[in-house]
């Protein structure tokens, strides 16, 4: 079968999908860029965060009552450990929902990594792995917005707020090199020879 050659190839139409090839011609918006709008950016989560993180905590709830209500079924009797693990798993739920409710990124990061951890530990791997997918995909969000605040305000010297960053002063102790000859070791004193 002849191939079109204008249409490219499926490799290429692979690669250009994986790969992000650096070109003028992207335009994607490179995000905040001056100090007050990255600082912004790290104390707010945007739309698309807090739309996960309100969609997710919920099903974090339900995930938990059905994990909870599963591992009673399968003891003759409800233990108390179980009654505490589904009270963490809603904990965590809860703190989710509030997290992704005042925008707090880091917090639902954390939250969600924690959860996803504690399911997927209990053998429930299909509902821990999204879980602890999202809450990484937070904290690396999170930790790339405070490297380009570091990186931002190491370029025009000023810190929160505007004030001058100070630099770490070298220590002002200062023991000179020993020149010349040892001292012999003392020997220790003997209690016995007197």
């Amino acid at each position: 079968m002849p191939r079109d050659p204008d249409k490219p190839s499926l490799s290429d139409r692979f690669t250009r999908a994986v790969i992000k090839a650096d070109s003028t011609e992207r335009t994607d918006d490179p995000g905040p860029q001056s100090v007050e709008e990255i600082e912004e950016a790290i104390a707010r989560a945007d739309d698309k965060e807090r739309l996960i993180g309100l969609i997710a905590a919920p099903l974090a709830g339900a995930i938990g009552l059905l994990v909870s209500q599963s591992l009673n079924a399968h003891t003759a009797k409800p233990s108390s450990a179980t009654q505490i693990l589904a009270l963490s798993l809603l904990v965590l739920a809860a703190v989710m929902l509030a997290s992704a409710w005042f925008r707090k990124r880091l917090y639902l990061g954390i939250a969600m990594a924690l959860y996803g951890l504690s399911i997927f530990n209990l053998k429930f791997w299909g509902f821990g792995i999204p879980y602890l997918l999202f809450g990484s995909w937070y904290l690396v969000r999170a930790y790339r917005l405070q490297q380009k605040l570091k990186l931002a305000q190491g370029d025009d010297g000023t810190g929160a707020g505007g004030a001058p960053t100070r630099r770490a002063e070298p220590n002002k102790r200062y023991t000179p090199p020993v020149t010349g000859k040892a001292k012999p070791a003392k020997a220790p004193k003997n209690d016995i020879d007197g």
